[in-house]
């Protein structure tokens, strides 16, 4: 593991160079040179959390320690370097140009490079407890990072980095309860807390691309946000003990919780969306002037809200609407408010029951190589 280790920080330091004499070119000398250092130290820690950690590389406690980091692990560390490629164009203005897509497409193949990895290892049968520990470090780090970023954007309000630090707060909450002796109770299975992650980096990831601007994107923030920190909430009274994971009267809330939730709240969002959508769209009704533009528009709205009142790959359509009406120079009313959170809501929880297909519901619970 220490050759792996070794070349891997090499190489990773060869392509800051590289990728910092290519930036000197098309940005301020000083503005590459604040990239190269941020990135660098960023680059630094991923590599110092992986050693830390080098005991880990192992199957689980009783196994023998793996020489090698495997191609798993080694995908976990690119994604790490991505990471710090992104956290390298903090505290900077935002670039114009081809680099003002750097940090989204950046931080977006970090995105895809989570739910990659873990492929690979249930794949390859190499899942570690390295490979487990990193996950959760890469993701905090990243969603600490990649979030700061885009409040300097202005793309979201800056309450929303009190999603970024709840993961640090309950970590050391926990150690805190472990220090004085106090009991910590484990979570209760959870798909939707690994959906929602999932979610966050796709969102911060979206949103640092150019095409999107506020105050859709910020509207958007306050919508994923808000069911996250919920998430946190439910999570610390559950390992505190003030809530009994075990107890049947709490398996039978949350079960009846989700009941309620595919077979009345979801379908009838549904309808609202889609409802909401033709009020929306009536004055903007298409003529024989109409450009390209706007019939490409109207078609792609008209398509996404079939999926979802139809329940037929209903996120794919919640995302698509999401899309259109992110890209559109339009103030927000209380209508475009309410479709949009219509829209989010039912891309994290799915479209529920009376549903034609729901092929994504399965695609983005499914642990992909199991």
């Amino acid at each position: 593991m220490k050759a792996d280790m070794k070349l891997a920080g090499l190489l990773g330091v060869f392509t800051l160079l590289i990728i910092f004499f290519q930036l000197s070119f098309i940005e301020p000398r000083r503005s590459a040179l604040q990239w190269l250092l941020q990135a660098s130290l960023l680059w630094y820690w991923v590599c110092r959390a992986t050693w830390q950690r080098r005991e880990l590389n192992r199957m689980h406690a009783g196994a023998a320690l793996l020489t090698h980091l495997g191609l798993a692990n080694r995908l976990t560390l690119l994604r790490g370097f991505l990471i710090a490629l992104t956290g390298g164009f903090l505290f900077q203005p935002q670039a114009e140009g081809f680099s003002s897509w750097a940090p989204g497409l950046v931080y977006g193949a970090a995105a895809i490079l989570d739910r990659l990895d873990g492929f690979v290892a249930r794949k390859t049968k190499q899942t570690t407890l390295l490979g487990a520990e990193l996950d959760t470090a890469f993701d905090a780090l990243g969603l600490l990072l990649a979030p700061m970023l885009a409040v300097a954007f202005g793309k979201v309000h800056w309450s929303y980095l009190l999603l970024s630090v709840a993961f640090y707060i309950f970590q050391w909450r926990l150690q805190w309860r472990r220090n004085r002796g106090l009991a910590v109770y484990p979570l209760m299975p959870s798909q939707l807390r690994r959906t929602m992650a999932g979610f966050q980096m796709g969102f911060i990831a979206l949103i640092l691309l150019p095409i999107f601007q506020a105050p859709q994107t910020q509207l958007w923030g306050f919508a994923f946000m808000l069911p996250a920190l919920l998430g946190f909430v439910v999570d610390w009274l559950v390992v505190s003990g003030r809530i009994h994971s075990n107890a049947m009267k709490t398996k039978h809330f949350f079960a009846g919780l989700a009941d309620i939730s595919a077979g009345i709240f979801q379908p009838a969002l549904r309808i609202l969306l889609a409802a909401g959508l033709f009020y929306m769209i009536q004055p903007m009704s298409l003529s024989l002037n109409s450009t390209h533009a706007d019939i490409l528009f109207a078609a792609s709205l008209a398509l996404g809200t079939s999926f979802v009142l139809l329940g037929w790959v209903g996120r794919i359509g919640a995302f698509i609407i999401l899309l259109m009406l992110g890209m559109q120079s339009i103030a927000l009313d209380g209508l475009h408010i309410a479709v949009m959170c219509c829209a989010i809501t039912l891309l994290l929880l799915g479209t529920g029951r009376f549903s034609l297909w729901q092929w994504d519901d399965a695609w983005v619970n499914r642990q992909d190589g199991a």
